[in-house]
């Protein structure tokens, strides 16, 4: 089917029927595969909607979807500094977005996500704070300066929040994700620099279960990490893709490119002294590489986007 599949995807969202949408950033230069793509758990595929532009229902650098309590599909650009909404469908509607750095303005819209009243809250990143507005845009506060210690950012990325109405923010350059009231009051900070167990390297997103879990996209480690909800380590995800449905229809119908994949080692053994995590996560396929986004749906799956290989793995908390 036309446009199904990813490429170079940063973010999904997903609505109370199960719908995921899947946004598409590409690459630099090469904007062929921008749009938001349809589709579900069970892999059934909805069709796409958004094209590369500036123009009304256009995106040039797509950074995240979030979706409101009437199913109302909001996505952020980078480059415009705008926000842009539409419905179910994938119809336009409407958009919003201001560039700057007053109240209201944006400068680098880095993630979304609907609070308990459905207020969007924005990382407005190259700004260090965190704001928000109501769904028609209107300014409503923001909290967050530059810098390193508590209540402060550098370059913030993901923001989430959880069932209690806590904020979650993820503080990419500072390594860590810090934790606020729903009004911006800081709460507590975890984590710190490094690859080691509960440490972090330009950390991207994270998501938060009913039970204060949390689940955290360490993009520059290559891996998922999981943290109780005192900040404590409990487990780290490496990746375990297999050949999803799309792919194997693709494979199915096509003799040549799946007579060389399964004549290839796709679990290489490395050379441990050499290339390090960029060598193993680039040539190892199960494995994660650039994971930039984590969701979780109703059901407590968790979702993460796995940018560098064009593809969603999915997981079930035992």
């Amino acid at each position: 089917m036309e446009f199904r599949g990813f490429y170079y995807p940063v973010d999904l969202a997903i609505n109370k029927e199960g719908r995921i949408y899947g946004l598409n950033r590409s690459h630099e230069g090469d904007p062929r595969g921008v749009r938001i793509c349809m589709f579900d758990y069970d892999s059934n595929y909805f069709g796409a909607f958004g094209s590369v532009g500036e123009e009304d229902g256009q995106f040039t650098w797509a950074t995240s979807i979030a979706i409101d309590r009437e199913g109302l599909v909001y996505v952020s650009d980078e480059y415009t500094d705008r926000i842009s909404i539409f419905d179910s469908e994938g119809n336009y509607l409407r958009k919003w977005g201001e560039h700057g750095d007053m109240p209201g303005q944006i400068d680098g819209p880095a993630s979304m996500a609907f609070d308990n009243d459905d207020n969007l809250l924005i990382s407005d990143h190259r700004n260090n704070r965190i704001q928000k507005f109501t769904k028609d845009g209107r300014y409503v506060s923001s909290f967050g300066k530059e810098g390193e210690g508590d209540g402060e950012f550098n370059l913030p990325w993901g923001v989430t929040v959880s069932s209690s109405g806590d904020l979650y923010v993820v503080d990419w350059r500072n390594d860590r994700i810090q934790r606020f009231t729903s009004d911006g009051e800081f709460k507590s900070k975890y984590c710190e620099s490094g690859s080691d167990e509960g440490q972090l390297n330009r950390p991207a997103s994270v998501a938060v279960d009913k039970s204060g879990h949390m689940y955290v996209a360490d993009m520059g480690n290559d891996r998922v990490q999981v943290f109780d909800p005192d900040g404590g380590f409990v487990m780290t995800l490496e990746g375990q893709a297999t050949v999803s449905p799309w792919a194997q229809e693709f494979l199915d119908a096509s003799p040549t490119e799946a007579s060389a994949r399964y004549e290839s080692d796709l679990r290489v053994a490395l050379n441990a002294r050499t290339g390090g995590t960029y060598e193993k996560r680039s040539h190892i396929e199960h494995l994660f590489w650039a994971p930039i986004s984590v969701k979780l749906d109703l059901e407590g799956k968790i979702y993460v986007t796995d940018r560098n290989r064009h593809r969603v793995q999915v997981y079930r908390r035992v």
